[in-house]
């Protein structure tokens, strides 16, 4: 029997009233026709919602100053992953690639000579992301980085529904250690995603890689749903 019990308590987010605002109030054609597109009702079970596995990597972690250097997007539902429909680009980055990133995502200065900038991929992948929910492993690198470089290239932001399963794993995973466990050496358990898919014995993906780490996170929320959820759950007690 699925621990329904232990669902996180969100407050749940009206994403198809604040789509029909933002449609309204966007200034740019391609994201008011985006917004256009319109949210799910957070009351859909999530075995009805259209997703749309996402992952970046970029050339740092703070989206004021660094940029995403390559994009994967993956559709996908609970019963099916469209990989024949995926998405991947590398990309120009704003700010200078560094050692330390390349050593993680391994896009080189080669490869991003005459990659697109992004503002050449943002059509195709607005059009990916148009009345799905995203799912990604840790929202605040997707979601600010996204939302930093829309307003580079348009001047105005970007807003989505996002599932993180990094935030559904720390729920499950994450308990507080006492000072006695802290003292003979516990540890919280890890809730990357390497290691959130071990648990639930799915197979070990080399990671950063745009696409290979959204198709890892569409199976992971997968498992998840099948191990801690119903499937008609609502979304909106998953999103953010």
């Amino acid at each position: 029997m699925k621990n329904l019990k232990k669902q996180p308590k969100n407050r749940v987010l009206d994403w198809s009233a604040e789509f029909e605002t933002l449609a309204k109030i966007s200034v740019n054609p391609l994201l008011r026709k985006f917004y256009q597109a319109g949210a799910v009702s957070a009351l859909a079970p999530i075995e009805s919602v259209q997703l749309l596995a996402m992952d970046v990597e970029t050339t740092g972690l703070d989206s004021q100053s660094h940029s995403i250097v390559s994009i994967g997007v993956m559709p996908f539902t609970l019963n099916r992953i469209c990989c024949g429909n995926s998405l991947y680009w590398v990309i120009k980055p704003s700010s200078e690639l560094n050692e330390k990133s390349v050593t993680f995502h391994h896009i080189t200065h080669a490869e991003i000579l005459d990659a697109p900038v992004f503002a050449q991929v943002l059509d195709p992948l607005l059009e990916a992301m148009a009345g799905r929910v995203i799912v990604v492993h840790y929202r605040n690198i997707e979601r600010a980085f996204l939302d930093q470089a829309v307003r580079r290239y348009l001047g105005e932001g970007l807003k989505f529904p996002v599932i993180d399963t990094m935030q559904l794993e720390a729920h499950f995973h994450r308990q507080k250690i006492s000072w006695f466990g802290r003292l003979i050496g516990r540890k919280q358990q890890s809730i990357r995603l390497a290691d959130s898919r071990s648990r639930l014995n799915l197979p070990a993906y080399h990671a950063h890689h745009a696409l290979t780490d959204a198709l890892a996170t569409a199976e992971l929320l997968q498992a998840q749903i099948a191990t801690h959820y119903s499937p008609l759950t609502p979304v909106g007690e998953l999103w953010n």
